[in-house]
Parts: C-alpha cells; structure tokens; sequence
C-alpha cells in the first residue's frame, strides 16, 4: 500500500491500463440508490484514484464531496478532469494513507471500491476499521467491494484477501451492521471478468 508503489502505477500506466477502470461507476450508484443517500450528505470515495464517481456525485447535486487516495497523481488526474465541471471547486481533494488519516469531519456515506481487500495484516485492518468508525456518522453509511472468494489472488503486483458478504460484514462488526449485499462481474478495459462482492453497512446509533 505504499505511496511510492501506487504513484509509479499512475505514471506509468494510462486509465485504459489499469484494470479497475470503469468508464461509468454504475454499481457504486446503484447502491447509493438503494440507500436512499440525500444529496447534503457528506461523502468521502476512499482509494478513488481517479474514479468517476465523483463525476457522477456532481451531476446529481452533492457538493459535500471529498476524494481521498494515497496517489497524488491519480488525484491529479481526476481533477484535470473535472475543471470547469459545476460544483468542482467544492470537492476536498486528500492525498492520505486512509490507515493514518484523521478527517476532520464526519460522512454520511464512505465508499470504498477495491481499497479494503488490499489489507491482508490484520493490524492494517483493524487500523482501517478504526478510522471508518470515527468518520461515519452515527447511521451513516459504510460501502466497501472486495474481490470475490472466486475473485483475483492478487492485484497490481499485490496480494490481496478475498470476500464473500458475511466474511466481510464480520470484518466492521460491530460497530456497523450490513443492510444490503451484491454480487457484481466487473469487466476489465481487454474484457477479463472480475468478481467483486458489494457491502452497505450501517453504522450503529449506540
């Protein structure tokens, strides 16, 4: 999860290269959906390199939008993006070790696609878990995708831990409760096909 490994994966690679590429994040919004999430709420998109979602986030009217990831040049690249997008201005843009960040604010939704399976110590899990309950509000939303347990061993030269629903519920509990689960084949830009499993957790009100 170094800073230095995941900067040379942004320099050296175009978006057609990296294989979590999306050209729309339709599951993150389907689910989003699902949770009925109000646009004044706050978000944070943990690990988006630079993901769409906060393209989309936009275009439906959040302005409350925060974008973290440890790579500077993927964040740099998303913003680039958005210039002269309504509503760009107002996004705070974190280049942060989610494992070592204090935000100063608390979330209504954190959505996280493809960071958490990358944890395979369990301190840097515990660490991750640590910091997603002091930032999600109290009946606030946690997102996390994971590969699969029929998912990739490994991811840009890194080995990662697999997940199915409960496996991975068991990891937040139980300070968050799952409220919803999906199964989705994400399709890789040269058509390999990767199976993810999708997590909503709520987090307690006690």
């Amino acid at each position: 999860m170094s800073t230095e490994h995941w900067e040379t994966i942004y320099r050296d690679r175009r978006s057609d290269e990296l294989s979590w590429s999306q050209s729309a994040p339709a599951t993150s919004l389907q689910v989003i959906d699902e949770l009925g999430l109000d646009a004044d709420r706050a978000v944070v998109d943990v690990g988006a390199g630079e993901s769409a979602l906060v393209d989309a986030l936009l275009a439906r009217g959040h302005r409350r939008i925060t974008v973290l990831d440890v790579a500077q040049g993927a964040l740099d690249r998303a913003r680039a993006r958005l210039r002269g997008v309504p509503g760009a201005d107002a996004v705070h843009w974190v280049a942060q070790d989610v494992l070592t960040w204090a935000p100063a604010t608390t979330f209504g939704l954190w959505h996280d696609r493809a960071v958490f399976h990358f944890l395979t110590a369990p301190a840097d899990r515990q660490a991750y878990g640590d910091v997603a309950a002091r930032a999600v509000a109290p009946g606030g939303f946690l997102v996390v995708a994971t590969f699969a347990p029929d998912g990739p061993a490994q991811c840009s030269g890194l080995r990662v831990r697999r997940y199915d629903a409960d496996t991975l519920a068991a990891q937040f509990a139980p300070g968050f409760v799952p409220v919803l689960a999906r199964a989705q084949s994400h399709h890789t830009p040269w058509g390999a096909v990767q199976p993810f499993t999708w997590l909503a957790l709520r987090r307690s009100t006690s």
